[in-house]
């Protein structure tokens, strides 16, 4: 199983932001550490895992958290299930919480690649976002982050913002390129309900750029980064000299991964417990009223749904047609030993139509999007579930 912990504080609220954050005045970071370590540890013992095949320290800002406290968690999950060395360890970190020592520091807890929340290198977009850091601080996090994890520190970028300019996008892509490492993860911006950009937005203060802009600036970028050696493995990740994120992978490829931490989400089956059903799992959302339910009983799941079969085959559909792969035919049999990817997509029916239509490919490695179709991958799955489910 991979290994999702979650840090759910931030030093400010972004302006696009609704993920489950908090800003607090002071975090009782040993009560925090203590119990990612306790609720790390029972989760893996209802999972029965023997190994943990990726560790990713998200959330909020898990680069506000001490060394120390990430040491902690790997020392606890390597107490309780092999972690074998080499073990992809990745940390989310902003360019306004990663000094040079600060990484260091890191890179001997034992982290071993960094995602870094860069988002824009144009100093009047990171304010119209609501970014704490600057654009020279982001390139300086880039440059010690490279020295520090080489070939294993990625890039985020989001584009689509209020007012934007395909030009705009392209040449602040092209900067990055020319600071990135081997993988970059590009984010179209999603305007969320109850956040000041999207209050803004539809308030008529800021504009709304056009889907068919978006569209160009999605392709424009494709172009830019496949020209400069990087594989698109991923509707918004691309990697080049072999870099793909193997917690990443995990998740497109439906195999079991256990949340950690306050809003953690998780999926694999507790086999502990005597079940042999894989379970969706959403940890408690509010950080203090978590550690009083992992204090008291070891986790603080607040909701568990054992996933139907069908249920189960619509995860690895939709998720898997976001990689490049698609879903092998072993992937499909593992979940559906007596449904064929064959049976369901190649007869008569919505996936052939999109197969003629030159949207998709079933053959004998499996179920994938082309390369057209991996763009327009949302405006394909409906069929193919109304398919699967009929």
């Amino acid at each position: 199983s991979a290994l999702c912990p979650q840090w759910p504080y931030c030093r400010k609220r972004c302006f696009y932001c609704s993920f489950n954050k908090y800003v607090v005045p002071a975090v009782d970071e040993a009560a925090m550490g203590a119990c990612l370590v306790r609720e790390a540890r029972t989760l893996l013992r209802l999972s029965q895992v023997q190994s943990v095949t990726s560790v990713f320290f998200g959330g909020e800002t898990p680069s506000l958290a001490s060394p120390r406290t990430i040491a902690a968690v790997l020392e606890g999950v390597a107490g309780a299930v092999h972690l074998p060395a080499g073990t992809e360890i990745t940390l989310e970190a902003n360019p306004s919480s990663s000094d040079t020592q600060h990484l260091a520091d890191f890179k001997a807890a034992g982290v071993n690649r960094l995602s870094i929340g860069v988002q824009s290198l144009n100093d009047a977009e990171l304010r119209l976002l609501g970014r704490e850091h600057t654009a020279a601080e982001a390139r300086n996090t880039v440059e010690v982050a490279r020295r520090l994890f080489p070939g294993r520190t990625s890039l985020d970028l989001i584009f689509g913002l209020p007012g934007q300019s395909q030009e705009a996008w392209t040449r602040g892509l092209e900067e990055a390129l020319g600071l990135s490492d081997d993988h970059i993860s590009l984010y179209q911006l999603t305007l969320e309900r109850g956040t000041l950009l999207a209050a803004q937005v539809w308030g008529g203060a800021l504009p709304t750029p056009t889907q068919d802009l978006l569209a160009d600036m999605y392709q424009a970028a494709r172009a830019v980064l496949v020209a400069a050696g990087f594989r698109h493995y991923e509707v918004s990740n691309f990697a080049r000299k072999g870099a793909l994120s193997t917690h990443n992978l995990s998740y497109w490829r439906a195999e079991q991964y256990i949340g950690v931490g306050p809003g953690a989400h998780g999926r694999f089956v507790p086999q502990g417990e005597g079940s042999c059903c894989r379970e969706a799992r959403v940890q408690t959302l509010e950080p203090d009223a978590w550690m009083q339910e992992v204090q008291s009983r070891g986790h603080g799941t607040r909701r568990r749904v054992v996933l139907s079969p069908l249920e189960q085959l619509e995860e690895v559909l939709v998720l898997g047609l976001r990689t490049d792969e698609g879903i092998t035919h072993a992937r499909w049999q593992h979940v559906s030993p007596h449904l064929s990817l064959e049976a369901v997509f190649g007869a008569p029916g919505e996936a052939k139509a999109l197969q003629q239509q030159g949207w998709l490919v079933l053959d004998s490695n499996g179920l994938r999007c082309t390369w057209e179709g991996l763009a327009v991958l949302d405006s394909l799955l409906p069929d193919l579930l109304c398919q699967l489910q009929r």
